[in-house]
Formats: structure tokens, C-alpha cells, sequence
């Protein structure tokens, strides 16, 4: 089997360093356009960052001469970027994935990764890929196919959110996040909010390999008190001072990230849905303002009270828009 990798990232070089590991032939884009040149791949991983998709897809329709015969694979964070590819390339030919294995950088720039967590497919179209999911298994990986791709990507999603934009925002780690009583029970009805889209969108929660994602819905329908108390120790053990995705590419003074496609799709689908969604689309603009224009960052780091104030506000607009003025 022939693999080629855009995105040599942690994920990409985490996933070629296990296929190589089993002899599976690997090759990663170049970064360059201009550089590409075609490679005969059976499976064609993008594991860039969300909004980097339309690129991945140049770069593939360059390298990829007959996309017929390749597998296209997403274990890109978000949603969104399986209807692309599958536009450029055809569904049938698309499935997504989601990793739950964490995954960082080591001092010489290998992928570092612990030996917890998974990784789960989903197919686009209705080709089964057994093939293609027996190779990650024999790499060593414990991998989990699930047949509702949306289901996966919205489950995964509810994952990614939980002390990320928040903690971009105020520029804390989240062992610091869970002492912020006030925001922590923002992060409360954030998870809520993704839970009421995915039941108006019809989507069922997907436990995912070290991830119990139903649980994770369980505890925060707990009153806030409770879901708190239930919540702070787990997130400030497992995320404690690993600053969140959005938080780096804030402090790198990116001018993109990802929370188009986190924060933003809630919001996004909770307007199609006529479900309330303020904690979301508050986190998705005021950090969308700050990536534009960093001189914004210092009204809200380490500011609780400015980020509380700003959905209070939404809140308020939400229920003056609705019938009767009624949330």
C-alpha cells in the first residue's frame, strides 16, 4: 500500500511513523505547490489544519493522477471538511476519521504520542474500506469504525471544544480555566449547546476510543453545581498545563484557526436549527476578532468578567429577536 500524507504536522508524522513501522511505502507534500509531483497513492491522508483544506485539495489534484483508485482520509479536526473533499473527489471515495491519541512534538521534531486513546472511521459514501482499516489495526492502533461520519465528526467535535476557545480567549491554561467558576459554567452550557444541535440535526452521540463522549453529555446535564464539581478535575488532569490548539495559534499570531469549523459550525448550525447556541457564537467571534486584530487580546486576557459580559449581552440580543421577546 502506497500512502501520501499532506500536512507534516504531529498528526500527519504520527500516522506516517506507524504505517512506516509496518512497511507501508510513505510520502508527505511538499509544502510548495510548484514542488508537488504525482505519486501513485492507494490512500491520500489530509492532515492539515481545517483551513488549509483548499489547499490540501491543490495540492492532491496535482500529486493524485487517477483519484478514482485512492482513498481519501480526514482526520482533521471540525466539520466541514469531509463535504469538500468529497465534492473534489467523489464520497465515495472520502472517509472520515477521528483521532483521540494525544499527539505532540518531542525536542527533535518527532511525533510523540502516548499509548492511549484510538482512532475511528467513517465511511462518506457506502464502500466499506476493511482493507484500509485493518492496516491502522496491524500499526498497532485501536481503531473503531462507526457508520455516521456526521455523527463521528460532531462527536469528536464536542471534544475539541471543551477549554479551548475559552482558554484562547483569556489566555489561561485549563488546570487555570476550572477555577473560574463563572466561565467554567460557560464551558458547561457550551457543551449543552453542541448537544441540542446534534439532537436537532438527528446525530447521535459516538463514544469514541478513550473519549466517552455520552458521558461527557451525561455530566453536563447535571445542574451546573454538579456538572462542575464532576468536570474540573478530569479536565485540569488531563488537558492541565497543555495549552489548547487555539491558544497556540493565538500566542503564534496566526491570523486563522480553527474555530470556524469548532465554535463557529455550532453557531453556524444552530441558526439552520433555530437552537440557541450564545456561549458558541460568542467564543467563535471574539476570538475571530482577536485573530484579526491582536490589539483586541488584552481587553479579555485574563479577564473573565469581559468574556462573561459578552455573552450576557448575546443572550440578551438572542431572546430580543425571538417571538415575544422570550428566550
Amino acid at each position: 500500500m502506497k500512502v501520501y500524507i499532506v500536512g507534516r504536522g504531529a498528526v500527519g508524522t504520527f500516522l506516517g511513523d506507524r504505517l512506516e513501522a509496518i512497511n507501508v511505502e510513505v510520502a508527505y507534500a511538499p509544502r510548495a505547490l510548484d514542488a508537488v509531483t504525482p505519486f501513485d497513492a492507494d490512500v491520500a491522508i489530509v492532515a492539515t489544519k481545517a483551513y488549509d483544506t483548499d489547499g490540501a485539495i491543490a495540492t492532491l489534484r496535482k500529486a493524485i493522477s487517477v483519484p478514482e483508485k485512492c482513498v481519501f482520509v480526514t482526520p482533521q479536526n471540525g466539520v466541514g471538511n469531509e463535504e469538500r473533499l468529497a465534492e473534489a473527489f467523489g464520497g465515495e471515495n472520502v472517509v472520515a476519521a477521528a483521532l483521540t491519541v494525544p499527539v505532540d512534538r518531542d525536542r527533535d521534531g518527532r511525533a510523540a504520542a502516548t499509548n492511549e486513546g484510538g482512532l475511528a472511521f467513517a465511511p462518506v459514501g457506502d464502500r466499506a474500506f476493511n482493507w484500509l482499516t485493518a492496516t491502522f489495526a496491524s500499526s498497532g492502533l485501536n481503531v473503531k469504525v462507526v457508520e455516521d461520519y456526521r455523527a463521528l465528526k460532531w462527536s469528536k467535535l464536542a471534544l475539541n471544544v471543551v477549554a479551548n476557545a475559552s482558554c484562547a480567549i483569556l489566555n489561561v491554561l485549563p488546570n487555570r480555566l476550572v477555577h473560574f467558576e463563572k466561565i467554567f459554567t460557560l464551558e458547561i452550557r457550551m457543551i449543552r449547546e453542541v448537544r441540542a444541535v446534534m439532537k436537532a440535526m438527528g446525530l447521535t452521540p459516538i463514544d469514541l476510543p478513550r473519549y466517552p463522549v455520552n458521558a461527557l453529555f451525561g455530566v453536563t446535564a447535571l445542574p451546573s453545581p454538579l456538572a462542575r464539581a464532576a468536570l474540573a478535575g478530569r479536565i485540569a488532569r488531563g488537558r492541565g498545563t497543555k495549552p489548547p490548539s487555539l491558544l497556540l495559534d493565538l500566542r503564534a499570531g496566526r491570523p486563522r484557526t480553527e474555530v470556524d469549523v469548532l465554535n463557529g459550525a455550532v453557531a453556524a448550525a444552530g441558526r439552520a436549527h433555530g437552537v440557541p447556541t450564545p456561549v458558541n457564537a460568542v467564543y467563535a467571534r471574539v476570538l475571530d476578532d482577536i485573530a484579526h486584530m491582536p490589539q483586541l487580546w488584552p481587553k479579555y486576557r485574563e479577564r473573565p468578567e469581559a468574556l462573561l459580559a459578552e455573552v450576557e449581552a448575546e443572550v440578551r440580543r438572542t431572546r430580543e429577536l425571538q417571538p415575544g421577546g422570550r428566550a
